[in-house]
């Protein structure tokens, strides 16, 4: 019975860490980004698209690479326009075979594909740009001991801040906060893309439960370096979400005092 109780923590947990935190993320991302949009007036449309020339083709490359991975057929592809009759910056139509499981369950990541590559996407300019700060995030995270649970995760979130924020006066830093700002405008997902992820969440979960079932049964050694994994992933999320979130809120900020400036004069 012990057992039983285990595995199932384990499984809520591994739940709550991968499609629970893509799924906040992405609610708490279109909030900011309505707040920010919702204070530019009549010059939302233009900042829009400013915006949306860097940050509408990724969101909808992502749709399209997650299609290809779960093996979806795009009829349609969109990257990006203006002047649309129904405001559609960009849109990916596809099809699948609703009787295969795999590519029912890559509905989910093809819903949150936005926001998964997104990450992916900051990630890999972080590297890029500031290659010694990136390997000394990896080293902090890589030396978190996970036997004690979930202890000390916000602790790893708040050394791996402290030490991108030690660049600021670095040129890379602000070529990584001004792409990341375009990208984060525009990984807002929409009904569409929501409805898509939660035609295929319950394909998902029960394919996340047989894993933790098997590993289990394997042994409760490999569930916990599963455990530890998907931990690690979780920081790295957490990490790029809320590098996201504060983006979005200073534009709002930067939007905000501008604003007043303007209207004092």
């Amino acid at each position: 019975m012990d057992n039983v109780l285990n595995v199932a923590t384990f499984y809520l947990l591994h739940v709550a860490l991968t499609a629970g935190l893509f799924c906040v993320f992405g609610m708490v991302i279109a909030a900011c980004n309505k707040m920010f949009y919702s204070g530019l007036g009549s010059r939302s449309t233009l900042v829009c698209y400013i915006t949306g020339f860097i940050g509408t083709p990724i969101h909808e490359l992502a749709h399209a690479l997650m299609c290809l991975i779960f093996g979806h057929k795009i009829k349609e592809i969109k990257l990006f326009q203006i002047n649309s009759a129904d405001g559609v910056l960009g849109y990916v139509n596809h099809t699948y075979n609703p009787r295969n499981v795999y590519q029912r369950a890559g509905n989910f990541f093809i819903g949150i594909a936005p926001v998964l590559v997104g990450f992916l996407i900051l990630t890999g300019l972080f590297y890029l740009l500031m290659p010694d700060i990136f390997s000394a995030c990896v080293h902090e995270v890589e030396t978190v001991n996970w036997s004690g649970g979930v202890s000390g995760f916000f602790d790893i979130l708040s050394d791996l801040f402290g030490l991108l924020f030690e660049c600021f006066t670095m040129w890379q830093w602000w070529v990584f906060v001004l792409i990341g700002s375009f990208i984060a405008l525009h990984m807002t997902l929409s009904k569409a893309d929501w409805d898509g992820a939660l035609s295929g969440i319950v394909l998902y979960l029960v394919l996340f439960a047989a894993i933790d079932i098997i590993v289990a049964l394997i042994s409760m050694d490999a569930m916990n370096e599963m455990t530890a994994g998907i931990l690690t992933f979780a920081v790295f999320v957490m990490y790029f979400g809320v590098i996201f979130i504060v983006l979005i809120l200073c534009l709002t900020l930067i939007r905000f005092i501008l604003r007043k400036v303007f209207r004092s004069r």
